[in-house]
């Protein structure tokens, strides 16, 4: 096995297992949410921090699970034009495109937001509520996980399509190879 394949294995083995055990954050949203729902209305009564708490996990859900969601190729895609591209067409847009747009945004993205969470850290930010969730900071904080672990996913997936394009097995467990010609009728790549 290449350098290439063990870290398209490890990356995807990453973010699979964080974006399996974030899905649970969404049955505590839920949970949450209907509790905060029934203290309010049933009980007359409601606290500052439950409320903020699953917006918090809402949050986390879709700031850490969208590295999981790029590695089953989850995000919307624009397939008018790639779906009707060969093998070899649709791999060097993978890899041109992560590399010009998807990877400098995740740079400017974490770049600009550092005053943010610094400056967060710095404070011991915690909520501007009254009884609200303490060390907003480590929220604040999800911006960076969510850059590192979608930036990884990017890099294993122009690892993937450069194994492609050298004639390896791109078949390393995961849900989104690329199309064979007679199959790309589906739109999904």
């Amino acid at each position: 096995m290449t350098i290439l394949e063990q870290f398209v294995r490890v990356s995807d083995a990453i973010n699979k297992y964080i974006g399996h055990a974030t899905a649970w954050l969404t049955l505590g949203t839920v949970l949450t949410c209907f509790t905060v729902v029934v203290l309010r209305y049933a009980f007359n009564s409601g606290y500052t921090w439950m409320q903020e708490f699953y917006v918090w996990q809402h949050a986390i859900v879709f700031m850490v699970g969208a590295g999981y969601t790029s590695f089953i190729r989850g995000h919307v895609s624009v397939d008018v034009l790639y779906v009707k591209m060969t093998t070899r067409r649709k791999a060097w847009v993978d890899i041109i495109g992560t590399i010009v747009f998807l990877i400098p945004w995740l740079i400017a993205l974490a770049y600009t937001t550092a005053p943010l969470i610094l400056s967060s850290w710095s404070i011991g930010e915690s909520s501007s509520q009254p009884g609200g969730m303490p060390a907003v900071y480590l929220l604040k904080s999800v911006i960076w996980v969510f850059c590192a672990l979608v930036g990884l996913q990017g890099l294993a997936l122009i690892a993937r399509r450069i194994l492609f394009l050298r004639g390896h097995d791109i078949d390393v467990g995961t849900p989104h190879m690329l199309m064979t010609e007679d199959s790309s009728n589906t739109g999904r790549a």
